[in-house]
This record gives C-alpha cells, sequence and structure tokens, in this order.
C-alpha cells in the first residue's frame, strides 16, 4: 500500500499537482513511517509550493532516519535556502557532498547557497524601481547582443556582473543608475531612442537635478567622455563578435544539414566548430548530443548534455533549452538501462527536465521509463515453479483456516506468476471468508479476465455479489458460467438460490430492514442510476402506479421490461 501510494505521488509530482502530491506521500508514510525516500519526497512536493517550514521538518525527518543518504541533504539544503538560512544550506549542501562529491543536484545547490551567502544582507535600496522587470528573461542578452552599443559592453567584466546581480536582485537596479552604461541598456530594453545630451542641454536639464541629489555634480559630467574616446575601439571589437557568431551559426546550419543526411561524422564537426566559435549557445552542445545519441555514443552524448545544463545556468540560458538537454540525457540513460537493469537514473533525469519545463515528449519518455522498470522488475522476480510452490503453501493454510496466511502466500505466487487464473481463484476464496468482498470480487473477475472456460472463476464472482445482496448480478454470472459448464452443479445451485431470493423480494416477502439495504445500496449502483433517470423509464414508472392500461403497453417492448426486471431484482420496484 505505501508502493502503491508513493507511485501515486511521483505521478502527481511529475504533474506537477503538488498538494496531490503531498496528500499520497503522507499516505504512504501512514504505511511506512520510518521510509526516509517518502519524508525526502514530501519534502520536495512543499518545497515547489514554497512552504519551506514544512518541506524543512521533512528533510530533517529524512537525514534523520538516513544520515548516510546524500539526497536527504540536498533537501534539507533547499529548504534552508527557500527560507533564506543561507549559513545553514551551506552547511547541509556540503555535507552531502562529502557523501556523494559527484551529485550535481548537490553541486548545484551548493553554487546557489552561495551566491546567496555573498549578496548584500542590508535592506534592499528604498523603493524598488520600475524598470526592475525588463531585466528577467531570456529575451534580455539577445536584445543586448543585437544592439550595437550595448553588444560591446557585453566584453566587459564589471557590467557582466552588474547586470547579473540586477537579475538576482531587482532592486539592486537603483545601485546602478550613475552608470552611462545603465541608461543605454534601459533604453535598448526599453526600445526607446535615448539621445546623449549636448553640453547645453546638460547644464539645463541634469544639473538642477544633481544639485538636489549629489552635492558634487560636476565631477559626474566628464564621465561620457572616455567611452566616447575608446568607440572605435568597441565598434571593431562588435564586429569581430558579430562575425564570429555569424560563423557560428553557419556551421551549426551545415551541422543540421549533415545531420538530416544521417551524416553524422561530419554533423559532429561542424558542431564541434561551432562550439569553438561561441561557447555562449549551448544549442551546439545539445546538437552535438542528439547525433551522439543517433550514433549510439550515449557516454558521449551524456557528456555533452551534462555540458549544457552546466554552462546553460551559467549563461541564464532558456529553460527549455535546460529541459531539452536533460531529456536528451535521460534519453541516452534508457538506452544505456537496456543493458544495466538501471532505469532509476533516467526516470530521475525525466524528473528533472520536466521540472525545468513541462513538456509531453518528455512526460511520455518518463512513464515509458517507469513502465520499462516495471516490467524489467516482474520479469526478474518471475517463476513457475516457486509460483506452485507457494500457491501449495496457500491451500494448505486455508485448509486449515488460517485465511491470512493463505493470502499472503497467494499473493507472493501471483508476483512469481500474475497469469495463473487458479490463484486468483483461490485468494478470492480467502476474500469470501475474510469478508473482504470488494478484494475478493476483483480477483475473481482477474480470474474469468484470464481463462473465461475456467467455471470456478465464476462461482466465485457469483457467490460474492450473492453475500453482497446484488442477487441480480449474481444471477446474470452463474448464468455466463453455464454457457461455458452447462452441468456445472455449484452454477446452477446458485441460479437457483438467486431467483428465490429475486422472487421472495417480489413478493415482498424480505424484511423492511433488508428491503432499505438493499435499496440503499442499488441506488449507488451506475447500472440503476442510468435507468432511473432516463425520463422514458420515469414516465414508464409513473405508469405503473396510476396508469395500468398505458403500463401494459410499455410492458410490450423487451428493453422496457429487461430495466424493469433489474429493478425489481434491486428491490426498487415491486409488482405486486
Amino acid at each position: 500500500m505505501a508502493d502503491a501510494a508513493k507511485a501515486e505521488g511521483n505521478k502527481a509530482f511529475s504533474a506537477g499537482r503538488f498538494d496531490d502530491a503531498i496528500r499520497h506521500f503522507s499516505k504512504a508514510i501512514e504505511f511506512a513511517p520510518d521510509n526516509h525516500i517518502l519524508y525526502s519526497n514530501r519534502s520536495a512536493a512543499y518545497a515547489s509550493l514554497q512552504r519551506y517550514d514544512a518541506a524543512l521538518a521533512d528533510a530533517r525527518k529524512t537525514v534523520e532516519i538516513k544520515p548516510d543518504w546524500a539526497k536527504g541533504y540536498s533537501r534539507l539544503g533547499a529548504a534552508h535556502l527557500g527560507l533564506g538560512d543561507v549559513d545553514q544550506a551551506v552547511a547541509a549542501y556540503e555535507k552531502g557532498l562529502e557523501l556523494d562529491p559527484a551529485s550535481e543536484a548537490l553541486k548545484s545547490g551548493l553554487a546557489d547557497a552561495r551566491a546567496a551567502m555573498a549578496k548584500p544582507r542590508g535592506p534592499p535600496p528604498q523603493g524598488a524601481s520600475p524598470f526592475a522587470k525588463i531585466f528577467q528573461g531570456p529575451e534580455l542578452w539577445t536584445k543586448l547582443t543585437a544592439d550595437p552599443t550595448t553588444r560591446g559592453y557585453l566584453q566587459q567584466p564589471d557590467f557582466l556582473n552588474m547586470i547579473r546581480d540586477i537579475q538576482r536582485n531587482p532592486n539592486n537596479l537603483n545601485m546602478y543608475l550613475s552608470d552611462p552604461r545603465m541608461m543605454q541598456v534601459i533604453g535598448v530594453l526599453l526600445n526607446v531612442k535615448m539621445r546623449e545630451p549636448t553640453d547645453g542641454m546638460a547644464s539645463e536639464t541634469s544639473e538642477p537635478e544633481q544639485v538636489k541629489s549629489h552635492p558634487e555634480p560636476a565631477k559626474k559630467a566628464p564621465e561620457p567622455e572616455p567611452e566616447q574616446q575608446s568607440e572605435p575601439m568597441e565598434v571593431s571589437e562588435e564586429k569581430e563578435t558579430k562575425l564570429i557568431k555569424a560563423e557560428a551559426q553557419k556551421a551549426k546550419e551545415a551541422g543540421n544539414a549533415a545531420y538530416k543526411k544521417k551524416d553524422f561524422e561530419t554533423a559532429i564537426q561542424h558542431y564541434t566548430r561551432a562550439m569553438e566559435l561561441d561557447d555562449g549557445d549551448i544549442s551546439y552542445l545539445t546538437n552535438r548530443a542528439a547525433v551522439y545519441l543517433e550514433m549510439g555514443k550515449y557516454e558521449e552524448c551524456i557528456t555533452d548534455c551534462d555540458k549544457a545544463v552546466e554552462r546553460g545556468r551559467e549563461l541564464h540560458s532558456d529553460f527549455k533549452m535546460i529541459a531539452r538537454a536533460l531529456t536528451r540525457k535521460g534519453t541516452a540513460l534508457t538506452k544505456l538501462a537496456k543493458n544495466s537493469k538501471d532505469y532509476e537514473p533516467a526516470i530521475e533525469t525525466f524528473q528533472k527536465a520536466l521540472t525545468e519545463h513541462r513538456n509531453p515528449d518528455t512526460l511520455k519518455k518518463l512513464n515509458e521509463a517507469e513502465r520499462a522498470k516495471r516490467e524489467l522488475e516482474q520479469e526478474e522476480y518471475f517463476n513457475p515453479e516457486i509460483a506452485d510452490e507457494e500457491r501449495e503453501k496457500g491451500n494448505e493454510f486455508f485448509k486449515q483456516q488460517k485465511y491470512p496466511e493463505a493470502v499472503k502466500h497467494y499473493t507472493e505466487a501471483l508476483k512469481r506468476n500474475p497469469k495463473d487464473p487458479k490463484v486468483y481463484s483461490n485468494r478470492a476464496a480467502c476474500y469470501t471468508k475474510l469478508g473482504a468482498l470488494p478484494e475478493g470480487l476483483k480477483d475473481a473477475e482477474k480470474c474469468i479476465e484470464l481463462d473465461p472456460s475456467f467455471s470456478k472463476g465464476y462461482t466465485r464472482k457469483g457467490a460474492i455479489q450473492f453475500f453482497m445482496k446484488e442477487y441480480d448480478k449474481a444471477l446474470e454470472t452463474y448464468q455466463e458460467g453455464l454457457k461455458h459448464d452447462s452441468n456445472n452443479q455449484e452454477l446452477l445451485d446458485g441460479v437457483r438460490r438467486c431467483v428465490e431470493q429475486i422472487n421472495k423480494t417480489n413478493r415482498g416477502e424480505i424484511s423492511p430492514e433488508e428491503l432499505q439495504e438493499r435499496q440503499a445500496k442499488a441506488m449507488q449502483d451506475p447500472e440503476i442510476q442510468n435507468i432511473l433517470t432516463d425520463p422514458v423509464m420515469r414516465q414508464v414508472l409513473i405508469d405503473l402506479q396510476e396508469n395500468p392500461k398505458a403500463a401494459q403497453d410499455h410492458l410490450k417492448n423487451p428493453q422496457v421490461m429487461q430495466k424493469i426486471q433489474k429493478l425489481m431484482a434491486a428491490g426498487v420496484v415491486q409488482m405486486r
């Protein structure tokens, strides 16, 4: 039950339904309160909803149960970081890396925590800048690269640090407004032409404002001059950068053309050339990874995908590009799993990709990997000989009326051989003895599904339906069984018992309590509900009470009569 709830929780988490995931993981924890993975999963779900207090509590429980499990410290670090406790976050990530130095998740988390630690912890400048939002999103770098002036700034390390600081904390924009480059950047991002003031305009417009806010405006005025002096050199560098990027794109297009022709070696050469020219575009890496994937060079594919993810995070690349690299890595890991028999790395990678971007293709690949894992586990566990031994053990316990023990062995037999209808029939009999009628009914139906000619399946199913006082359904089950074994005495006796009970109901020979119980149960049956909500049948029932002549005409219709008989068998209608 814990595994089933966990599986539902994982499915909900992958679908982005974090509240549902929490509910399923909580249910799983009720069944397995010492399972550290369940607390870890629920911590991740809480963190996804930014409920960091709850995420921290589960993360602490995870490392308490399993202190040597590195991922628990990843959850702990994420929760601390979400709560703003960067010192504790760094400590948690460092502890996790001591246990698993190769963990990319822990490395990435530690980098984020240290970046947060490096930020100024004082209060932000008074009032947020109205321009702060324009510095968010992947189009920022595209616009700055496209503009001739700001493209030159991208070669200046202090400028790049300034932009990245604003991206991390938009309120810090106010700290850089005195930098002339920042005004140019704002103009480019807002698509507004920023005119450089003449000396006269500066004295008319800028000076009064500077007098109010800065005591020494005269010292700030000459700042634009050095930039103007170095402009010819910057323009030259810009042209060179533009040419290099154009050459890289040309190499990429050549690689794409070779890939379509399945000339993989040539495609790799072109993509490698593009990467050498321009390391600011991770698509060259992901494209080369795709070629390696087609060639069956899965390790090389995984290496390129890891590089793409790492470089993409440095460049603040579009999350879709990061997700694409992770999906491609997951596909390569799935291919490797066919030999290694370990699908868990691929499943974990696909799940990471979905947290970056919810792509239907990625979700499909995740589901396929999970299904392959289940099938492999079932295949490795399959053993008909052990299944027969477990079934015999179950039979012995059944004879001793030790039904729970019998269920345990029958269940193990089905794990070893899930296609044996006899075991489903035997376990259905155990469930019936234990009063677990819904479970018994499922087993009986599975027995019939696997072998429609096996009469025991019909007798099990009919008996359970009879005990549930669904006499009309039990009658149908027994009659269906007689089509395969017309002389089976158990089936014939079952038909007789059902007819007797139905007739007693029709004659009103059952107690009011039993009638009420049967009617209440019948009203929960979808088939009965459909009959009662059918406008035609509602009119028929009214005529049965108020217009006998019209009712007689209705009863000549075989379909109407069949529905009336179902209502009578269920105790909803009585004919006198």
